[in-house]
C-alpha cells in the first residue's frame, strides 16, 4: 500500500508552498512509498507518517525503507541551515492506524532469510532498522523535530522507532512489551534506544523481563513523554506544534544537541546490527521452531483484536 495525502488543506500564505506542493517535493525526491501514507497539515508545518504494513502490522523492509526514504527526501529538500526560514516542515510525525502500532520485526522475513541461508538479507534488514532510528534520534539530521503517537499495542523491537523520536506519546490504552528474549532472540536497536531514554539499569529490566507494560508503567520508567486519553494522542500533538512553533529553532537546536552528547548513535548501531545478524544465523532448529510459533502467534493476536471488527 502507497498512499500520500495532503492531510488538511489550507490556503498557502504568499511564498508559502501549497500542501500539495509540499507532498509532491517530497514524493518527488522520495520515489515510490510503499506501506506508508505521507500526509502534510500546513497550519502547524506538520508531515504525518501513517504506518501501513501488509500483510500484517509488524516492521516490513519495504515500510523501513519508505521511511528512511521520506525522512532523506525531507532532509535532502530543507535540511540545510540556509533553508531552515524557507522550509515548510518543522515536524514529522510517526504514528499508526488502529488497536496495534506494531507487533514488532518482520518474523516471517527472518524465517524466510534462515531457510534460504540468506545473511545478506538479514544484514540488510538490520542496516535499514538502524538507519530508521538514526533518522528520528537526530532530528532528520537537524531538519525537524521528530514525533511518534503511540495508538495501541505496541511490541519487541518495533516500539524503538517511536521511542528514538525526539518526543513520544502515548494513548492511555497503549501496552507495550519485548518479549523477544523469550525466544533467544534480541531486538536489533532496543539496546541502545531505550538506554538512551531510561538508562541502562532500567532498559536492562524492560528487555530481559519480557514483561508487558501499561502506557503509564511505561511513562513512569521514562520510555514516553506523555500519556494521554485514548484518541487525543494526534491533539495532543498538534496542540504541541502549534504551542511551540514561535520557539521551535531553539527546540530543534536543544534536541539536536542532546543527540550530539549522547554520542554517536549510528556507530554505536552498527556493530549491535551486525551483531543481531549473526545471532539470528547461529538459531537452532528449535529456536527457529519457536519463533515460527511466534509468527504464528501473531497471526492469533490479529485474529482476536479484529474478531468482529
Amino acid at each position: 500500500m502507497s498512499s500520500i495525502s495532503t492531510g488538511t488543506l489550507a490556503a498557502p500564505k504568499s511564498g508559502e508552498l501549497s500542501p500539495e506542493e509540499v507532498i509532491g517535493a517530497i514524493r518527488r525526491e522520495a520515489g515510490v512509498l510503499p506501506q506508508l501514507e505521507v500526509s502534510y497539515e500546513p497550519a502547524i508545518k506538520t508531515v504525518w507518517l501513517t504506518l501501513c504494513p501488509q500483510p500484517k502490522p509488524v516492521f516490513t523492509l519495504d515500510l523501513l525503507n519508505s521511511l528512511n526514504s521520506v525522512q532523506r527526501a525531507i532532509w535532502a529538500l530543507w535540511g540545510k541551515p540556509e533553508n531552515y526560514a524557507s522550509s515548510p516542515v518543522r515536524f514529522v510525525v510517526l504514528c499508526g492506524d488502529g488497536p496495534i502500532l506494531t507487533l514488532g520485526g518482520d518474523l516471517d522475513f527472518y524465517l524466510d532469510c534462515l531457510a534460504r541461508g540468506d545473511r545478506a538479507g538479514l544484514h540488510e534488514y538490520a542496516r535499514a532498522s538502524v538507519e530508521a532510528v538514526c533518522w528520528s534520534a537526530s532530528s532528520l539530521r537537524g531538519a525537524a523535530i521528530s514525533l511518534a503517537v503511540v495508538q495501541g499495542k505496541a511490541f519487541g523491537g518495533g516500539i524503538d522507532a517511536p521511542c528514538s523520536c525526539n518526543l513520544v506519546v502515548a494513548e492511555s490504552q497503549s501496552m507495550f512489551s519485548y518479549p523477544e528474549v523469550k525466544f533467544n532472540h534480541f531486538p536489533i536497536t532496543a539496546v541502545s534506544v531505550l538506554t538512551r531514554r531510561v538508562g541502562q539499569r532500567t532498559a536492562k529490566r524492560i528487555l530481559t523481563s519480557a514483561k508487558e507494560f501499561t502506557a503509564e508503567q511505561f511513562e513512569g520508567m521514562g520510555a514516553l513523554d506523555a500519556v494521554v486519553p485514548e484518541g487525543e494522542g494526534r491533539n495532543w500533538v498538534r496542540s504541541y506544534a502549534a504551542e511551540t512553533l514561535p520557539m521551535h529553532s531553539a527546540r530543534l537546536s536543544l534536541y539536536t544537541a542532546f543527540h550530539r552528547v549522547a554520542g554517536n548513535f549510528e556507530e554505536e548501531l552498527k556493530p549491535l546490527a551486525q551483531m543481531w545478524a549473526d545471532s539470528m544465523m547461529r538459531l537452532n532448529p528449535m529456536q527457529i521452531s519457536r519463533m515460527q510459533r511466534l509468527a504464528q502467534a501473531q497471526e492469533r493476536i490479529l485474529q482476536y483484536t479484529f474478531a468482529g471488527a
